[in-house]
């Protein structure tokens, strides 16, 4: 399954937000435009349903009601999350929320409704809720008690994923050290040693194979644990020795890391995938052939394709010839929040589209900060 539409009101940078989604989705705007934020709802939503999480603990975890709250909200300040999702282009279940916070800025629903296809099989506020109001602090999504009738909702949420590898954390041999399921790579080694050791090979065989077109003289990855059973990542690399010289992740260079990331993450799992600049630390060229990577692997998983949302500040990998308008989503700021788009929806864009411009040079000049020109002169009196 896939998220088929968003309907966001009041979510951090948006006051309003309603577009369809692809099962690739780029998304562009200029710096501080939203695009963590309009991201971080599809990790929001998987907070409900995770271990230790829940709807209180996803909001504390982001610092309140107060920090979630669109600052261009005025008259109706209610956080909306509307979702819709299916498969086959079907639309199977459709999940709303609305939530606000209470004189004790603890969270509290103020809706949460379910359609199983066209027919409404959940209403809240119930009379439940409305003889004990404390029920509202709680989702009945996040209760397996209560979720039976939409538990698959739930499980969809569970499988969503989200990267964003940070080098650092994994040449940190303290790395592991509470950590898991880290989305910046604390404990991305771990995940790599807990895998079924048939699946370990087979990925890491695929990602020697891609990394060894972005970094010429490595020969062979494998994974072994040191002496006191911590998980380490090894690469051969050509070398004046005949053998050629080994080396571990604490000697892999920021670019590598990433692309290990990068391919591990898009190999792991058939739910919604969230990557962040995946281009950082990359050679453009590399980061040119992202999409095609990702199309490769959406292509082999045929009818387990997975989702994939991605942010992006990079030309060099929107230039791919093979991203659909439909598949760029744009961010504008404005005084009344940001604004976001489809990229064939803009009039102008379009045009560009119809008079043959490639799709990344139709949309990027839309990203670009007004009077950007004026950072040249930084420094003068």
């Amino acid at each position: 399954m896939r998220f088929s539409t968003i309907h966001l009101e009041n979510w951090r940078n948006f006051t309003l937000v309603d577009v369809p989604l692809q099962q690739r989705m780029f998304l562009v705007g200029p710096n501080a435009s939203g695009k963590s934020n309009f991201l971080d709802v599809f990790r929001f939503l998987r907070d409900f349903v995770r271990v230790g999480g829940g709807l209180e603990q996803a909001v504390a975890d982001r610092g309140g009601v107060s920090r979630l709250r669109s600052l261009a909200a005025r008259r109706h300040p209610e956080i909306v999350i509307d979702v819709q999702i299916g498969e086959n282009n079907e639309v199977d279940w459709r999940y709303r929320i609305g939530i606000v916070q209470d004189n004790h800025s603890r969270p509290f629903l103020t809706e949460e409704r379910v359609w199983k296809s066209d027919k409404l099989i959940l209403e809240r506020p119930d009379n439940f809720d409305k003889d004990d109001k404390e029920l509202l602090r709680q989702t009945h999504l996040e209760q397996i008690n209560s979720n039976r009738n939409f538990r698959e909702i739930a499980e969809f949420f569970n499988t969503i994923s989200y990267y964003h590898i940070v080098p650092q954390l994994i040449r940190d041999p303290e790395r592991s050290v509470g950590k898991k399921f880290d989305p910046f790579g604390g404990d991305f080694l771990e995940q790599i040693a807990s895998a079924p050791k048939k699946t370990q090979e087979s990925r890491l065989r695929r990602i020697q194979n891609a990394l060894r077109v972005a970094v010429p003289q490595l020969q062979e990855l494998t994974e072994y644990k040191d002496d006191r059973g911590v998980p380490h990542l090894r690469a051969r690399y050509d070398h004046w020795r005949s053998k050629g010289a080994w080396q571990t992740e604490a000697d892999f260079s920021d670019g590598t890391l990433r692309l290990m990331g990068l391919l591990w993450a898009l190999l792991d799992g058939n739910g919604p995938l969230i990557l962040e600049e995946p281009e950082l630390s990359l050679h453009a060229e590399v980061a040119s052939h992202i999409p095609q990577m990702m199309a490769s692997i959406q292509k082999a998983q045929k009818k387990q394709a997975r989702q994939i949302l991605v942010s992006t500040h990079s030309g060099d990998l929107l230039r791919d010839p093979g991203i659909a308008p439909d598949e760029m989503l744009l961010l504008r700021p404005t005084s009344g929040g940001t604004k976001v788009e489809v990229s064939i929806d803009n009039e102008e864009i379009k045009h560009l589209l119809e008079s043959g411009i490639p799709v990344a040079e139709a949309v990027l000049p839309h990203t670009r900060p007004p009077k950007v020109e004026q950072l040249a002169i930084f420094g003068n009196d």
